[in-house]
């Protein structure tokens, strides 16, 4: 798990009063790049902390993604998933495996369509590419800068 001071100190700076629910969900998507289901993310708190319920579990995470700490992903499947990483980043989907995996955001992203030459003011840029990661196309190793979390 991940440094209980520092998620105690996010918690308080967005304005949140401090649970063990809620530093148990914050630790566990703070430490993991799986981008997991609220279903994973239950049963990994549920081994440290066994009386939080499943309800707190989705309570927790619907405030956290209102108050920004942590991102829900909305992709194709019956079940959302949740990323704890706070560094501009964007995802690949891997079609076969169903992994998503973390690729980090390169300077000039959000100029890419020349939206800001035609008037648009663009707050923030995510982009979501869909194929075949490495491992399934039986390619190896993974681009520098990126790690398999398939």
């Amino acid at each position: 798990m991940r440094d209980s001071g520092a998620c105690v100190r996010s918690l308080q700076s967005h304005g949140l009063r401090v649970t063990k629910p809620r530093l148990a969900v914050l630790e566990y998507l703070r430490s993991t790049r799986t981008h997991p289901t609220a279903e994973e993310i239950g049963l990994a708190v549920n081994q440290f902390h066994p009386a939080v319920s499943r309800a707190s579990i989705y309570n927790v995470l619907r405030v956290f993604a209102a108050k920004g700490l942590i991102q829900e992903l909305t992709f194709e499947g019956p079940a959302g998933r949740f990323d704890g990483n706070q560094e501009r980043h964007h995802h690949f989907i891997c079609r076969s495996c169903e992994g998503v995996i973390d690729i980090p955001d390169t300077p000039g992203t959000e100029t890419l369509l020349g939206l800001g030459e035609r008037g648009f003011e663009v707050e923030d840029v995510s982009v979501t590419l869909r194929g075949t990661c490495p491992s399934c196309s039986r390619k190896d190793p993974y681009p520098e800068g990126i790690e398999n979390h398939c």
